[in-house]
C-alpha cells in the first residue's frame, strides 16, 4: 500500500509563495499507520527470521508505539506483550489506546515509573527476557536500526523535488531515516514534539549525517501537552484542508511549519514536504482529558 501526497492550498502559503505538501503515511493502514509500520516492518521480519514468537515493548498509557505493535502481532501472528509506565494503572479501566491493544491481543503489565526508568539497562533486559521466554525486545517508540531502515523507505525518487523534508520527533527514528535517504540538496528538519534540551547532541549519535536540524520552538510545553491554541489550530487545519492532525506530534509538526512560514523562515520558492505520521488514535483518548479541562474538543 502506498502514501498520498498533497499540496495543501493556504492562503499564507500562497502569499508567501511557499509550497507545502503533506505525504498522507497516516493513509498506509487503518490502525498500523504512518511510521509506526515503517518502524516495525523490518522488526517484524527480523523476530520471524530469529524464531521470535512473541513481541516485547514498552509505553506510556497514550503511546502510538503500544497501539500499533499489538495491531502488528494481530496481523502478523506475534503473541505481545506490553510493559505499561505505570503501576497505578493496574485494574483501573483502560483508556481507549490501551483498549485497543488489550482488543489486539496484547498482555498489559503495569510496571512502577522506578522500574520503567531501567527499560535499556542490560541487566534489566536479561531479567524480563527470561522471565518472558526471550520475546523479542523493541525499545520505548520502537527506534532501533530496523527502525530506521524502515522510516528510510517513506521517501520515493520523486520526493527530490523538495528543499525540505519536515517531520515530528519523538525518539529520533524517523528523522534518522529520512536524512539517511534524503538527496544531498535536501534538508531535513525535525520538530521535537517534546521539550528537546540536549536532544540534538543525543541524536547525533543515530544520525551520524550532517544534513539535519531540530526546531525546538513548537513542543507546546512537552510531551503530550497540548493548549487552547494549539486544539483550535488542529481544528482549523481539518476544516481547511481535510486532514486531521493528532496532538502529539503531527499538530505541533504543521503549527511549527506554518510558523514558520509566516515568519519567513522558508524564504519564497521553498518546496517542503511534510511527513503526515498517523498516530490519529489518539485523538480518542485525548478529547476526555480536554473535556475535563473544559477545552474544546479535538474534530475527526
Amino acid at each position: 500500500m502506498k502514501s498520498v501526497t498533497q499540496l495543501l492550498k493556504l492562503p499564507l502559503l500562497e502569499h508567501k509563495k511557499v509550497e507545502l505538501y503533506v505525504k498522507r503515511e497516516d493513509l498506509l493502514f487503518p490502525e498500523l499507520s504512518g511510521n509506526k509500520y515503517r518502524k516495525l516492518k523490518y522488526n517484524l521480519k527480523r523476530a520471524a527470521e530469529r524464531g521470535h514468537g512473541a513481541l516485547l515493548t514498552f509505553g506510556g498509557a497514550f503511546s502510538n508505539h503500544i497501539h500499533a505493535t499489538a495491531a502488528a502481532g494481530k496481523l502478523f501472528g506475534f503473541k505481545t506483550i506490553g510493559l505499561i509506565r505505570g503501576e497505578e494503572l493496574a485494574g483501573k479501566p483502560l483508556n481507549p489506546t490501551l483498549q485497543a491493544a488489550s482488543d489486539n491481543g496484547m498482555q498489559l503489565v503495569f510496571i512502577s515509573r522506578e522500574a520503567y526508568r531501567q527499560k535499556a539497562d542490560p541487566g534489566f533486559l536479561e531479567k524480563i527476557n527470561v522471565e518472558y521466554k526471550y520475546p523479542y525486545i523493541l525499545p520505548e517508540g520502537g527506534t532501533n536500526e530496523a527502525a530506521i531502515a524502515g522510516c528510510s523507505e517513506i521517501l520515493s525518487p520523486e520526493d527530490q523535488q523538495f528543499h525540505y523534508i519536515c517531520c515530528s520527533v519523538g525518539t529520533g527514528g524517523t528523522l534518522a531515516g529520512l536524512a539517511s535517504a534524503a538527496a544531498p540538496n535536501q534538508t531535513v528538519l525535525g520538530f521535537p514534539a517534546l521539550k528537546a534540551e540536549g536532544f540534538s547532541s543525543e541524536l547525533s549519535n543515530l544520525i551520524p549525517s550532517n544534513n539535519w536540524a531540530l526546531v525546538d520552538k513548537y513542543h507546546f510545553g512537552g510531551y503530550g501537552k497540548i493548549n487552547r491554541e494549539l486544539i483550535e489550530f488542529i481544528n482549523g487545519f481539518y476544516r481547511e484542508t481535510g486532514i486531521p492532525l493528532d496532538p502529539v506530534y503531527t499538530g505541533k509538526l504543521f503549527y511549527g511549519i506554518l510558523e514558520e512560514v509566516r515568519v519567513d523562515g522558508f524564504k519564497a520558492g521553498s518546496k517542503i514536504l511534510a511527513i503526515h505520521t498517523g498516530g490519529l488514535q489518539g485523538i480518542e483518548g485525548m478529547n476526555p482529558k480536554l473535556q475535563k479541562k473544559n477545552l474544546p474538543l479535538l474534530e475527526v
